[in-house]
């Protein structure tokens, strides 16, 4: 029994320790490399606080800061999307599939569209925003189990999607573009303000991911099964709950509703750790996707584009893939 409890804790560690170093090489490569490459000796110089010409300003307020709220947005991101799938039991229970990340986007949007806010503001507005659906749809959904939350929580992200277009076409068109700009999902203009706003929440944060990892590995069994086992299920769930839609409303707040990293970090994790969902895997794929993403989308293609772009290319096959296989499965075929 020792030796076979040994093997899938060995993997999880192999593995976390692989996505660790990846997550930790997708960093320094943008912050190093790109449009403005800088050697190694001179970013520990300017960490040092030496002012190089040219290299300052551009690496440690415009890549540097990019970099670390891509990695804390991916982060929160991986981890809101693993919460929600593993406590309904569903790989399409993301926050944005579910309509959690479009109703942060809707406060947000509205923020930015009447009231001209930026920064912390929005960061703010965005919370609201997201608990309001996740209450909704949880109140419509009372009883319908999991596949009808999911359901009920897609109507409810097509609500607000028309709510955001509404309140585009009637905004101004400075800030009808920056909001524009910000809906993709990109990491343009993002500052040590929104970087120390997200590190804030995370730090706050994570240790409430790590006290709930017990209730979510109970709510994986089924309800029943948990409340037998001594698991308070309602407590659990509207903690996990409430978690998964902060983390969610902080990153998409600090970096805009980054397209399917929340959807696809949780069964990449899964796959990866051997069939067992794990929160920290999902993280750190979390990161790894922001990270690559958006080296990939602002170096490697002819044009440069937001990181939801490459994001939401990369993550719409694997919803089809997976919205088919789900189909097959349930047909028996």
């Amino acid at each position: 029994m020792r030796n076979l409890r040994r093997g899938p804790r060995r993997r999880r560690i192999l593995v976390a320790g692989a996505l660790a170093v990846l997550v930790f090489v997708l960093l320094m490569v943008d912050v190093l490399l790109g449009s403005y490459t800088v050697t190694i000796p001179d970013f520990f110089r300017l960490l040092a606080g030496e002012n190089i010409p040219g290299a300052s300003f551009i690496v440690m307020e415009n890549k540097l800061p990019r970099a670390v709220v891509g990695l804390m947005a991916g982060v929160a991101f991986g981890l809101s999307g693993a919460i929600f799938q593993s406590m309904l039991r569903n790989p399409l229970a993301s926050p944005d599939i579910i309509g959690i990340s479009y109703g942060a986007s809707a406060t947000a949007v509205a923020a930015i569209v009447f009231l001209g806010a930026s920064g912390a503001t929005v960061s703010v507005a965005a919370i609201p925003g997201a608990l309001a659906v996740a209450l909704l749809i949880s109140g419509l959904a009372r009883g319908r189990g999991g596949s009808g939350l999911i359901l009920i929580g897609i109507g409810a992200a097509a609500f607000m999607n028309a709510a955001v277009t509404f309140m585009l076409a009637r905004a101004d068109i400075n800030n009808a573009q920056s909001a524009m700009v910000w809906l993709t999902g990109s990491l343009n203009s993002s500052n040590w303000d929104r970087a120390s706003i997200l590190a804030i929440s995370l730090l706050l944060l994570l240790p409430l991911a790590a006290a709930l990892s017990r209730s979510l590995a109970g709510l994986q069994l089924g309800e029943d099964t948990a409340a037998g086992l001594g698991f308070n299920v309602r407590r659990g769930r509207l903690g996990l709950t409430v978690l998964g839609v902060l983390l969610a409303a902080m990153a998409t707040a600090a970096a805009g509703p980054i397209a399917f990293v929340a959807f696809l970090s949780g069964p990449i994790a899964k796959r990866l750790n051997g069939g067992a969902s794990s929160l920290p895997l999902a993280a750190l794929v979390g990161a790894a996707s922001v990270l690559g993403a958006d080296f990939l989308a602002a170096n490697l293609l002819p044009t440069a584009l937001p990181v939801g772009v490459v994001t939401g290319a990369l993550g719409a096959p694997f919803l089809l893939w997976l919205l088919i296989s789900n189909n097959r499965n349930s047909q028996g075929g």
